[in-house]
């Protein structure tokens, strides 16, 4: 009865029969999880897949299996530590001299309730993996993208958005933290930086989405003991890796979703974005600020 429950509750899968020989794509944080899913997925259709982990002997596990499940020895790892710009610049610059092309970035890895902590910049570390991190590297493969057009990048944020406010005032948590809340914003601030950057790229032929995967048994809980509980709990509601993996590879794959470029989606349809979500004075404030921290131009 639980496994029909679950199942019932775990709707939305990709149907797409895309197939991808000659197609370039990254996945970030593919070692494990929903990232490691949809990179096995991407390799079986034939694509060239990076898994950029920052664990890389994991990652070299995961990309032979990989490789054994779909056969393609196109799937290749490289070191990428979203916590350190340094790493993120030397992961870009080596795969702009190495590939011609990027179809696909799948900006997948991210931290959740972690303690409080900063990054190797000294950003904390919620808004500063899983919001400045990708939203570094995507700056720095932007060009590639367009180049390759049309080509989609696929921004994973949460549910747990709707809990998420941008404090301008407190934007790394200096004054006020809770861990939980603090993933909640960097997960908003993910939807407002695939809106923002929608509208920036109209006309490209780059398009971008957020998705929430799901409730999904992944490593994300590893800094909580309550959440490991309440999975163990519930885990008839929880979504396995590859169920979670089924929406990134829907707005990575479907085709025609070209007119709904900044959207949301969930369980392969489009989802409801909270208030602060659609408020597009915030996201553009939220752009400029993330611009000055990381020292990039505003309007890239």
């Amino acid at each position: 009865m639980g496994l029909v429950l679950r199942k019932m509750l775990s709707s939305g899968v990709c149907t797409s029969n895309v197939q991808l020989p000659g197609k370039v794509a990254i996945v970030t944080g593919a070692n494990t999880g929903i990232g490691k899913e949809t990179a096995k997925d991407l390799a079986q259709r034939g694509a060239r897949v990076y898994l950029a982990c920052r664990d890389v002997d994991k990652g070299e596990l995961a990309a032979r299996e990989i490789q054994a499940v779909t056969g393609n020895s196109q799937v290749f790892v490289r070191k990428l530590d979203l916590a350190d710009t340094k790493s993120i610049r030397a992961f870009a610059k080596d795969f702009l001299a190495e590939e011609k092309h990027l179809h696909l970035l799948i900006n997948n890895a991210g931290v959740m309730m972690c303690p409080y902590s900063k990054t190797a910049d000294g950003f904390e570390m919620h808004i500063g993996v899983n919001h400045l991190g990708h939203f570094l590297l995507t700056h720095l493969l932007l060009e590639k993208l367009k180049e390759s057009a049309p080509s989609r990048i696929v921004n994973l944020s949460s549910l747990g958005h709707h809990l998420g406010r941008i404090h301008f005032h407190n934007l790394q948590g200096e004054k006020f933290y809770s861990a939980g809340l603090a993933y909640c914003h960097s997960k908003l601030a993910n939807i407002l930086f695939t809106k923002e950057l929608a509208k920036r790229l109209k006309g490209s032929g780059v398009t971008t989405y957020s998705v929430h995967p799901g409730t999904v048994h992944s490593e994300l809980t590893r800094y909580s003991s309550i959440m490991r509980w309440l999975w163990q709990l519930f885990f008839v509601f929880i979504k396995t890796p590859q169920e979670g993996a089924q929406t990134s590879l829907y707005c990575a794959l479907t085709e025609g979703l070209e007119s709904l470029s900044g959207s949301h989606f969930s369980d392969c349809q489009l989802a409801w974005v909270s208030y602060q979500g659609r408020n597009e004075i915030i996201a553009r404030r939220l752009w400029d600020v993330s611009c000055d921290l990381l020292g990039l131009p505003v309007d890239w």
